[in-house]
Formats: structure tokens, sequence, C-alpha cells
């Protein structure tokens, strides 16, 4: 348990500093890291539900439809730049969960060694 703070004054008692305890110290000295991979803000359930996130299943669903027709190039313009567009935000999410994967871990690993 750390002890209390402790401050360091000058001749007219002004305080000019602070003792600390040296896990402290330690803990509030090292770098920051700012990844920007890592996602800040969010609760670990927040993250968690992220990491594990799907599609809606009547998007699902859809997609497998616009897939399925695809293969037998039965789409329409419109449709092919629909299935580019759901194909994209797929993308998105995957890298999000990622991202949120990523976080979790690398929080785990700091709560492991700090």
């Amino acid at each position: 348990m750390s002890e209390p703070l402790r401050y360091v004054t000058n001749a007219q008692g002004e305080q000019v500093g602070v003792l600390l305890d040296l896990d402290d110290y330690r803990r509030l000295s090292k770098p920051v890291r700012t990844d920007p991979d890592l996602l800040q803000g969010l609760s670990l359930a927040e993250l968690q539900a992220l990491a594990q996130g799907l599609l809606v299943p009547a998007t699902q669903a859809h997609l497998d439809e616009l897939l399925a027709r695809h293969a037998n190039r039965q789409l329409s313009a419109e449709e092919t730049a629909e299935l580019d567009q759901i194909l994209e935000t797929i993308d998105q999410l995957i890298l999000l969960k990622t991202r949120a994967r990523y976080t979790l871990v690398t929080q785990a690993t700091a709560a492991t060694q700090g």
C-alpha cells in the first residue's frame, strides 16, 4: 500500500515538490503509449462485444443470396454495387473487431506487467 503523499517545502513553507512511493513513480514515469490501433474510452464489456460482433442476420442472408447470384453471373449493376458496399462494410467490421481484440490483449498484457 502506498504511503500518503509527502510534500517538500521551501523556507517560506510553500510546497515546491512531492515525494512519491517508488511504485507510483515507476508507474507515472513510464512513457504514455500512443498506439493509434488501440481503441480508447471503451469498457471491457464494450470491447468484448465489439470483438465478437457479427453481421445482422438479415444482412448476412442477403449477402449469401447476392454471392450465390454473383457466382452464377446473375447480378444487375445495382446489385453488384450493393454487394461491393456490403463487402466494404464487412472489411471495416473485421478491422474494428481486430482492433478491439488487439486492445483487449494489450490491456491484459499491461495488467500482468504492471
